[in-house]
């Protein structure tokens, strides 16, 4: 009470003949109070602590603030926390043990796939990255048998990206040791080994099909999810949704993506052997059909095209930043790979167990750059108890992975550049639960495997025959991202690639 008669002892309203500016204003205040009345009565009893609703009435919480305000956060409310994204609840959890028990130890209730309104046009619950219930699971399965057991054709994954990292080598070369900015040399690279996996084969550099595929953007979309715009975009969709705006281009570009999916889906209907499977595509198809009886199958077009979406959009973009991040943070330490592997042969995935230090510098490399720091949203699947607090169904949840990643009781030096984070003292690989940049439980990253396969093969390939000189004094370099809010942009540089 006393609060009301501070507000309306102070209101100053429009006298007669005043301009409608004041109006607005005290309609605005009112809009808010009704607002914030309402969501005291909506909030559940016995969640977690954190900002109150009339707090993010007037912050307009975002993932890029979440990140910057989690750990000062999690030293005031402890490791489980709440914030507002607008006026909708976000459940935060912080550090290695509080994520591990809710991914990890109650997999199940934290297995959900939050809305995310910036791409629910386009992906509409289907696909496997964001689907739920049974579709996820029929999905996901399929996904992991084919990826783990791809032996589609002649070649094996590791034989597909040893392939494509000589065609990079050769792309490196002919910079002739003159300055290049290396993101789109990646891009094409860590792309054509998806493509070769979803599509059967992989697509020459100059390929114009390819190029316009890849300017469609898997950067530019990535850039865009990190926007403030559309993350404003996901708090007030219910309203936003009827207006043209900025939110509008992620739509455009996934959607030209999917058309052009659909059309390689297309070619392989009318070419395919069901006895000879090429490609992800080609598998999807013969289940398709083996299961056109089964009416709770979710094995149709809709679910292929965007899951193969999900799966070029996820292999492309955090494999090429992680090596982009790689090639600035390192610059240096190709010693090991000469004494492993030596000059005369390409390096291969049983190099990576007698080469303990490169394992670790990889290791660090992807730690460091914390590329995904919130992960993508879950929800819980069922009212749940959780630390003492009650979370209701359907709560989005935040695992910010950024403080798993720099958890000061899983890693000795969490906020600088140290590979020996990964190493024992005796010089051994060592490894560290809390390494989680592919996430962990139930959601944990479908191409993890493909993803590590590939860093090692590049990096290793690319360390043998090149020695990385940066155009500036290391001490110099910035590390600093270009981007950072739902996933962290690694800077634009320029480098020049020296022939060993």
């Amino acid at each position: 009470m006393k609060w009301r008669r501070f507000y309306f002892s102070n209101c100053t309203w429009p006298a007669r003949g005043a301009g409608n500016g004041s109006l607005l204003i005290n309609c605005c205040v009112a809009c808010l109070v009704t607002q914030f009345v309402f969501l005291r009565l909506q909030q559940p009893p016995n969640q977690p602590p954190g900002w109150c609703q009339w707090t993010s009435l007037f912050t307009a919480k975002n993932s890029t603030e979440c990140v910057r305000t989690a750990p000062g956060l999690s030293a005031k409310y402890g490791p489980v926390f709440t914030v507002y994204f607008g006026s909708k609840p976000i459940v935060v959890l912080c550090g290695h043990e509080a994520v591990k028990e809710a991914l990890v130890d109650q997999a199940e209730e934290f297995s959900g796939r939050a809305h995310m309104p910036t791409v629910e046009k386009n992906f509409q619950g289907f696909g496997v990255v964001f689907a739920n219930g049974e579709r996820w699971r029929q999905l996901r399965r399929f996904s992991l048998t084919v990826l783990r057991n791809f032996g589609m054709g002649k070649k094996s994954i590791e034989e597909r990206i040893q392939e494509e990292a000589q065609f990079l080598l050769e792309a490196f070369r002919n910079t002739k040791a003159e300055p290049f900015d290396p993101t789109f040399f990646l891009s094409r690279a860590v792309s054509n080994v998806i493509c070769s996996i979803v599509f059967g084969d992989r697509f020459d550099y100059e390929d114009k099909e390819f190029l316009s595929f890849l300017a469609l953007g898997m950067h530019q979309n990535l850039c865009s999810v990190c926007l403030f715009s559309f993350q404003f975009y996901d708090m007030y969709a219910s309203f936003l949704k009827y207006f043209p705006g900025p939110h509008m281009k992620i739509y455009y570009l996934l959607e030209d993506m999917r058309k052009f999916i659909e059309r390689r889906v297309k070619q392989n209907q009318a070419t395919l052997d069901a006895n000879s499977p090429r490609d992800f595509i080609d598998c999807f198809l013969i289940q398709m059909e083996k299961e056109k009886q089964n009416p709770s199958s979710e094995f149709n077009i809709k679910n292929l095209e965007l899951t193969t979406l999900n799966l070029f959009f996820a292999g492309t973009e955090t494999v090429s930043s992680t090596l982009r991040y790689g090639f600035l943070l390192l610059m240096k330490h190709p010693e090991e790979i000469d004494r492993v592997i030596g000059q005369s042969r390409i390096p291969a995935i049983e190099d990576r167990s007698q080469m303990p230090y490169t394992d670790a510098v990889i290791h660090e490399i992807q730690r460091f750059s914390d590329l995904i720091p919130m992960d993508v949203p879950h929800i819980v699947t069922r009212d749940t108890q959780f630390r003492g607090y009650t979370i209701p169904q359907g709560t989005e949840i935040y695992p910010m992975l950024s403080t798993v990643l720099r958890d000061p009781s899983k890693f000795k030096s969490p906020e600088s550049f140290n590979p020996r984070n990964f190493l024992e003292e005796t010089g051994q690989f060592r490894k560290n639960d809390a390494f989680v940049p592919f996430s962990s439980g139930k959601r944990i990253c479908l191409g993890e495997a493909l993803a590590r396969m590939e860093l090692f093969l590049f990096f290793t390939t690319i360390l043998q025959r090149f020695t990385l000189k940066p155009l500036v004094a290391p001490e110099d370099i910035d590390t600093k991202p270009r981007e950072d809010g739902f996933a962290k942009i690694p800077p634009f540089y320029q480098l020049c690639v020296v022939p060993r």
